[in-house]
């Protein structure tokens, strides 16, 4: 029999091999169509010829999860209860093969085993997987906004116990091969050539034998430990208010998804595994319809949607970079030469005025390289392989070579400019060149350059290694393959990239200036410190603006500052509270003296003394914090909708992303301008009136969001 989305073969002991290769895709997903054949399959795999079973993939990647597309196909919640209903049943049947029918199966993984792919998986009495990078398991779904429900609420805590289970889950992040091992995840590890042939093997050996995988053989004895904790009722509780009380500490309550995991994971524990399964698709039919679901979906389509986006409109090819040259041995130059070392694999040379610069610089990839050996994410060979790729120098040797040059110096447009003129006299004609700026415009900067066309903006954010984002800005000058160039060396090292029009401080930095400012406003206005970024932490962002400004620098903000303003005139000038913090001294956490207390580089409280420094009685004036969030956001909105209306934003998708992945705008909030599409255009110029007609014009709405309002029209929803 043959199948559209399968491969099947049965040898002559009966070990059948299938191999997922969903029709017409990259990546295998539990699709309506691969679902409804699996059905099919499991009906030739009960037959009594068959006496085993390997599942694996004929793509790179095992299963990738569900296809995250059938999700809008749902008009009510019946329509998932169904839909999951029947996987179960597929599912049962298939643990069935081996529990009731002595059949062996063995999952054999390779690359990606996530969600309903890692579901599909555990209902196999083994699992092997490759020592691969690309190999990892796990259980995603609360960072779409869903539990999983197809049986990995129940099977998940079951195979590798009750705390790494709820870990799994609830974080959402997956484990690489040797944490699967080490969990009792998978029972073997195995090159990837030979990881059919071992599965085969180990299908055929357990034939008869009745045995099951068990987590519990080879165990440390901290583990065994654990899961004596887990088996009594104190135990489980402990472990439940710890996991509970972790996550809410990580969400802030603002996530449904991750409370419904423990809840479904908890209803198996105490009621047994049919209640638990009842449980997780009566949560997930729930879940996948609130407004924090949508939100986490339209950041997962608008991400995938940039893997695919070249950056520009023409047909223009990106060119081979494989030299990179960094200027600058700081904190941003390191780390932009480790992620161009480590993940896009190019030879680096980093370029300083002196040999202490030029040590911090490789000593800072070494920091990296050390922190990913130590998670065993690299190993030792690796760690030295990066490290010889990566040189120093204080002159412009080397140079000749390079693809690229990336440019992280002070936001200086002297020093930029003699930095453009210095590197074109020693580089080809064909060498990009990359500024990491965060306001300056590009195109002053290329004023310099006797080839602007070669000339672009590469925005990374702190840390860099760490940070997703990287804002590509394009002038008017800069040519297609260049921006292309620039586009695919962001994604090679690993980022998620957006292309902006230039202009003073581009999207991300200027659609803080305003949000920077009403938090001054507030300052000025009485407030404290701790209220102004407690409402905004309220709100669902990681910081306020506020400890954000100590992170940043009070003095690189200061500095930022003056050029919004002087580009945008008096919509961009804050109260004059900055002049008093920079007379004070006070840079933030670089130096211990910022809006916050530190002691041996450790945050306290907030510092009182502040109030002194900006002129501010310390008598405090209590402000509703809601009122406050609302100022800060709108603020940040108006003006993410005057950067799509200028044409500095290509669409509202990459606003939305540069704001949750560059900011920390929060991602269950989907960004700006799903945000407005959530609220109505009408509700938030309505609310931008009000606020101008108390505080002044800095608060009009921008045209685009008032001819929205009048249209009835969505950005993105």
């Amino acid at each position: 029999m043959t199948y559209d989305n399968f491969r099947f073969e049965l040898d002559d002991d009966g070990v059948a091999t299938v191999l997922v290769d969903r029709a017409g895709e990259s990546m295998n997903t539990l699709g309506v169509e691969l679902v409804t054949e699996l059905a099919t399959v499991v009906d030739r795999l009960e037959q009594d010829d068959v006496t085993a079973v390997v599942f694996g993939s004929a793509k790179r990647d095992f299963l990738a999860g569900a296809d995250i597309r059938m999700f809008d196909d749902f008009a009510e919640p019946d329509d998932a209860i169904a839909g999951l209903t029947a996987i179960h049943g597929i599912f049962q049947r298939i643990e069935d093969l081996h529990r009731a029918g002595g059949k062996p199966v063995v999952a054999a993984i390779d690359g990606a085993c996530l969600g309903g792919g890692l579901e599909f998986a555990l209902t196999a009495s083994m699992r092997i997987c490759t020592d691969s990078d690309r190999t990892q398991l796990g259980q995603p779904e609360v960072q779409l906004g869903v539990i999983p429900a197809a049986g990995g609420t129940q099977r998940l805590p079951e195979v590798v116990g009750l705390a790494a289970g709820l870990e799994l889950i609830v974080g959402g992040r997956p484990a690489r091969h040797r944490k699967a091992r080490k969990l009792g995840l998978v029972d073997e590890v195995v090159p990837r050539q030979v990881l059919l042939d071992v599965a085969r093997k180990r299908a055929f050996e357990a034939i008869g034998s009745g045995a099951e995988s068990s987590r519990s053989l080879g165990l440390s004895t901290e583990a065994l430990q654990r899961l004596a904790l887990e088996k009594n009722p104190a135990g489980r509780n402990f472990v439940f208010k710890k996991a509970t009380d972790t996550m809410l500490e990580a969400t802030g309550g603002h996530y449904p998804a991750p409370e419904r995991a423990i809840e479904a994971i908890r209803i198996g524990v105490e009621q047994g595994r049919d209640a638990g399964f009842a449980a997780e698709i009566r949560f997930f039919a729930e879940l996948v319809f609130t407004p924090e679901s949508e939100a986490l979906r339209s950041i997962f389509f608008a991400s995938n949607e940039l893997k695919a986006d070249s950056g520009v409109d023409s047909n223009a090819e990106p060119r081979d970079v494989d030299h990179v040259a960094v200027m600058g041995g700081g904190l941003m130059g390191g780390g932009i030469a480790a992620v161009s070392a480590i993940n896009a694999g190019d030879t680096v040379r980093i370029k300083e005025i002196d040999t202490a610069g030029v040590e911090r610089g490789l000593g800072y990839v070494s920091k990296v390289l050390r922190k990913r050996a130590k998670r065993r994410r690299m190993s030792e060979f690796e760690v030295d392989r990066v490290r010889n790729r990566v040189t120093g120098t204080t002159t412009w040797d080397g140079f000749g070579s390079t693809d690229m040059v990336i440019e992280a110096v002070f936001e200086s447009l002297d020093l930029k400019q003699s930095i453009v003129r210095d590197i074109e006299a020693v580089t080809s004609e064909d060498t990009v060149f990359a500024s990491n700026t965060s306001s300056l415009p590009i195109a002053d900067i290329a004023a310099a350059s006797s080839r602007p066309e070669t000339v672009v903006g590469m925005h990374y954010f702190s840390p860099v290694e760490k940070m997703p984002l990287l804002e590509v800005i394009r002038t008017d000058e800069t040519a297609d393959w260049v921006t292309a160039t620039a586009v695919q060396v962001g994604k090679d090292q690993g980022k998620t990239v957006i292309v902006v029009k230039d202009g003073t401080g581009f999207y991300t930095t200027r659609i803080l200036g305003p949000y920077s400012n009403e938090a001054q406003f507030l300052l000025a206005e009485g407030a404290a410190i701790e209220d102004i970024d407690g409402a905004m932490t309220d709100w669902g962002f990681p910081v306020g603006p506020l400890l954000l400004a100590d992170e940043v620098g009070i003095d690189v903000g200061a500095h930022i500052a003056v050029i919004l303003a002087d580009a945008f005139g008096d919509r961009m000038a804050g109260p004059p509270l900055m002049q008093g913090l920079i007379d004070d001294d006070r840079k933030g956490r670089k130096n211990g003296r910022g809006f916050y207390t530190y002691d041996k580089g450790e945050r306290g409280d907030p510092d009182e003394t502040v109030y002194d420094a900006i002129g501010v009685s310390r008598d405090r004036v209590t402000v509703d914090r809601t009122v406050m969030a609302d100022r800060m956001v709108l603020a940040f909105i108006n003006e993410a909708a005057r950067c799509l209306e200028e044409g500095i934003l290509r669409s509202a998708r990459d606003g939305d992303i540069g704001a949750v992945f560059g900011l920390g705008y929060p991602p269950f909030r989907g960004g700006p301008f799903w945000t407005v599409d959530t609220m109505g255009a009408d509700t938030v110029v309505e609310q931008l009136e009000a606020l101008a007609a108390d505080h002044g014009p800095r608060f009009t709405p921008a045209n685009i969001l008032v001819e929205a309002a009048r249209d009835g029209r969505k950005f993105r929803a």
